[in-house]
C-alpha cells in the first residue's frame, strides 16, 4: 500500500458515499484507527463531519482527559459522558460475545442521538481489516462489526480504513502527521474485555489501576500491546489476614498487525516490580500472573 495513493482514493470514496450535502458523525476514540478515519473523512466532507467522543467509563486511567487535550483543535468535537449508561447495560452480563453486543448497541444508540442533533445521516467508523476477519470468522465479535445491532438509524456506515491492517493504518497516520500514529492499541470495548465475567465498577477500578502499572513498567520493552486483566479471585495473605482477592494477568506481546502475536520475554526483576506495585497499590488484589501464550492459540485480549 502506498499511503499517498490510499489517501486520495479513500477521500474520493468517502465523498461519494456521503454525497455533496449530507452530514456525518464519526465515532472518535482517540486511537489511530478512528483518528485516521476522521482525517480522511474531514478531508472529504470538511465541516459536515462532527466527531463524537463517548466516555464509557471503560477507559484507561486519564484517557478521557488525554484525548480531550489531544483533540481540542477540532472545534466541532463533542464529548459525552455515558459512564452510567454503559455500566447499567452491562450489569449481569458475563458472556464475552453478549458483552460486546451490548457495548456495540449502546455506542450506536448514543451516536444516533448525537446524529439527530446535527442532522447527520451517516456514521463513520475506524473499522480495520482484522476487526472484520475476527468478527466474520466467529473468533470474536468486534463491537463495531459483529456487535452492531441489526436495526441502525443511519442511511449508511462509512469505514475508510476497513481494508487495512494496523501497521498500514499507522503508515497513513504518518502521512497525516498525526501525533497518535504510534499509540498502543486499545480495544473499542475498553476495559470491559479485560474483566473476565461481569463488569462492575469495582473490577473496572482494579483493571484501570493495574493497566496503568503495566503500561508504565513495560514501556521500555516497546510492546505492540501491554495490558492487565482481572481474571477472578484467589486466596492470599496480606499482613496477618487472609484475603480472597482478585487475580491479575499481565500480558505483553510483539506483533506486526495483531493477527498473530508472540508473548514478550520480560525479565524477572521487572515482573517482580509489577506484581509488587499492583498488589501493594490495590488491597483487593492477591495474586499476579504473567501470560506466556502466543496468538494463536490465545487472542491478545481476554474477552
Amino acid at each position: 500500500m502506498e499511503p499517498e495513493t490510499f489517501v486520495k482514493e479513500a477521500v474520493t470514496e468517502v465523498r461519494e458515499q456521503v454525497g455533496e450535502s449530507a452530514n456525518a458523525v464519526i465515532a472518535l476514540s482517540g486511537g489511530v484507527d478512528s483518528s485516521v478515519s476522521a482525517a480522511l473523512a474531514y478531508e472529504a466532507i470538511g465541516d459536515r463531519l462532527t466527531p463524537v467522543y463517548v466516555d464509557t467509563g471503560l477507559m484507561r486511567k486519564g484517557e478521557t482527559e488525554e484525548i480531550r487535550g489531544t483533540l481540542e483543535y477540532m472545534d466541532s468535537l463533542r464529548t459525552v459522558d455515558e459512564r452510567e449508561r454503559f455500566l447499567d447495560a452491562l450489569a449481569g452480563v458475563t458472556d464475552p460475545e453478549r458483552k460486546r453486543q451490548v457495548i456495540g448497541e449502546q455506542f450506536v444508540r448514543v451516536f444516533e442521538r448525537e446524529a439527530r442533533d446535527v442532522d447527520a445521516d451517516y456514521l463513520v467508523q475506524g473499522t480495520i481489516y482484522p476487526d472484520r476477519i475476527e468478527s466474520e470468522g466467529d473468533i470474536k465479535s468486534h463491537h463495531n462489526v459483529g456487535g452492531l445491532p441489526e436495526a441502525v438509524d443511519f442511511e449508511g456506515i462509512v469505514e475508510p480504513v476497513r481494508d487495512l491492517y494496523k501497521d498500514e493504518v499507522r503508515e497513513v497516520a504518518r502521512e497525516f502527521d498525526l501525533a497518535m500514529s504510534e499509540r498502543m492499541p486499545f480495544p473499542g470495548p475498553g476495559l470491559a474485555v479485560r474483566v473476565v465475567g461481569e463488569v462492575t465498577e469495582e473490577k473496572l477500578h482494579v483493571a484501570r489501576a493495574a493497566n496503568h502499572v503495566v503500561e508504565e513498567e513495560l514501556e521500555a520493552y516497546d510492546p505492540w500491546q501491554a495490558l492487565a486483566a482481572v481474571l477472578g479471585r484467589a486466596t492470599g495473605v496480606k499482613g496477618d489476614n487472609r484475603v480472597h482477592g482478585h487475580v491479575i494477568a499481565v500480558r505483553s506481546v510483539e506483533s506486526r498487525d495483531g493477527m498473530t502475536a508472540r508473548a514478550q520475554e520480560v525479565d524477572w526483576e521487572t515482573l517482580q516490580r509489577i506484581q509488587s506495585r499492583i498488589t501493594g497499590e490495590n488491597p483487593e488484589v492477591s495474586r499476579v500472573v504473567y501470560d506466556v501464550t502466543h496468538k494463536p492459540p490465545a487472542t491478545i485480549e481476554y474477552e
